[in-house]
């Protein structure tokens, strides 16, 4: 699926031609009808819900835990439980227009599509729960800069599962991001930004963090794998069905944690002791629920349109927007070394953008090339 995506990217601006060449063939009747435009609508639509999305969830949940709240177990639940809100667009899609080569192509056992998703989902449940304890023992504006690794993690991955090219460009991205992450990690005054946790759990923080983030990356590609291998067939409602299917696994197997972990039992004392109220209480963790909802439509129809390496690079778009609201709105300490990180990851970050916009220009080139071979044969 990675070159299938890669393809479709380059073919935005380089003829339909380019996509018939390369893609599976339950997938030339929809690429053929995926316009410029609305392939420039969809990715700039996706890269505003999962920044916004991520952006609002990540202060939400840190503000959740600063007015009280401790349930790491609700933090995990609330980062899918709202996923009935994707049925919303799934009603109203129209028709895919692949659909008519469903005849052509098999459908996979329904076994097979239950174990996926539930292997998916628990790994989802499991990657939520370390992404609550990390937020949980880090200063926010820490933690949004060590899940910037994640985009070094989905580049190994990615190279690994999905036969995603390993250029120069990339490979300075992963050493970028990984050296940004490791500076924060060796940041002894990190800790002066939450001086009620001690050393050790900010220690357990920062490698719950990481651990997630390359969870994160692995999620991803597994499910750019089984949309290649299994599902072999890539539209929007697709994507959006294996999003609901694996968030209603992640949401079961956090409730079993809520309750097995005996921590329902201190969610009435939250309620009534949320320093901002009982009423902001209810709205921050509805405004959690839905913002991660909102990211993952991003997440996900970011890898329906280009790749999963993508939908992690814009992830990281956020780096510079987190930070600056955790100065804002939590006083954290923006540092020397946290600045040097920030600048280290974005640096990374181009890196890779760099070398989409290099092979995008390359695929156009080729596009154009050979279309006028095309044309020459058939001179007279």
């Amino acid at each position: 699926m990675a070159e299938s995506q890669h393809v479709m990217l380059s073919a935005s601006g380089g003829g339909q031609e380019a996509v018939k060449q390369h893609l599976p063939k339950d997938l030339m009747l929809a690429a053929s009808n995926l316009k410029r435009w609305q392939w420039w609508v969809l990715l700039v639509l996706n890269i505003f819900f999962l920044l916004v999305g991520q952006t609002a969830a990540t202060l939400l949940g840190r503000f959740y835990y600063d007015k009280g709240g401790n349930s790491k177990w609700l933090s995990t639940l609330v980062q899918t439980a709202a996923f009935p809100l994707l049925l919303l667009p799934l009603i109203f899609l129209p028709a895919s227009p692949s659909s008519s080569s469903s005849t052509t192509i098999p459908r996979p056992s329904t076994a097979k599509i239950t174990i996926t998703y539930t292997a998916l989902g628990l790994i989802i449940a499991a990657d939520n729960l370390m992404y609550s304890y990390g937020l949980l023992y880090l200063p926010v504006s820490t933690y949004s800069l060590v899940c910037a690794s994640q985009l070094a993690f989905n580049a190994l991955f990615a190279y690994f599962i999905n036969a995603q090219k390993f250029t120069p460009l990339i490979l300075n991205s992963v050493v970028l991001l990984s050296f940004s992450s490791a500076l924060l990690g060796i940041d002894v005054d990190s800790t002066a930004d939450s001086p009620t946790i001690p050393r050790g759990k900010y220690i357990l923080g920062f490698v719950l963090t990481v651990g997630a983030s390359a969870t994160y990356s692995l999620i991803l590609s597994l499910m750019q794998l089984a949309f290649q291998k299994l599902i072999k067939k890539e539209t929007f409602t697709v994507v959006l069905e294996m999003q609901i299917y694996t968030a209603l696994v992640a949401s079961c197997a956090s409730v079993l944690g809520l309750f097995a972990s005996g921590e329902w039992k201190g969610l009435g004392g939250e309620y009534g002791g949320f320093a901002a109220g009982k009423a902001s209480y209810l709205m921050t963790v509805l405004g959690v629920a839905v913002a991660w909802q909102v990211a993952s439509v991003g997440v996900v129809g970011l890898i329906f349109v280009v790749s999963s390496l993508f939908s992690n690079a814009i992830s990281t778009l956020a780096l510079p927007v987190v930070p600056v609201f955790a100065v804002i709105f939590f006083h954290d300490k923006m540092d020397g070394v946290k600045v040097v990180a920030m600048l280290i990851a974005i640096w990374g970050f181009v890196s890779y953008l760099f070398q989409n916009y290099v092979d995008d220009s390359a695929a156009r080139k080729k596009a154009k090339r050979d279309a006028g071979e095309r044309s020459d044969s058939f001179a007279p």
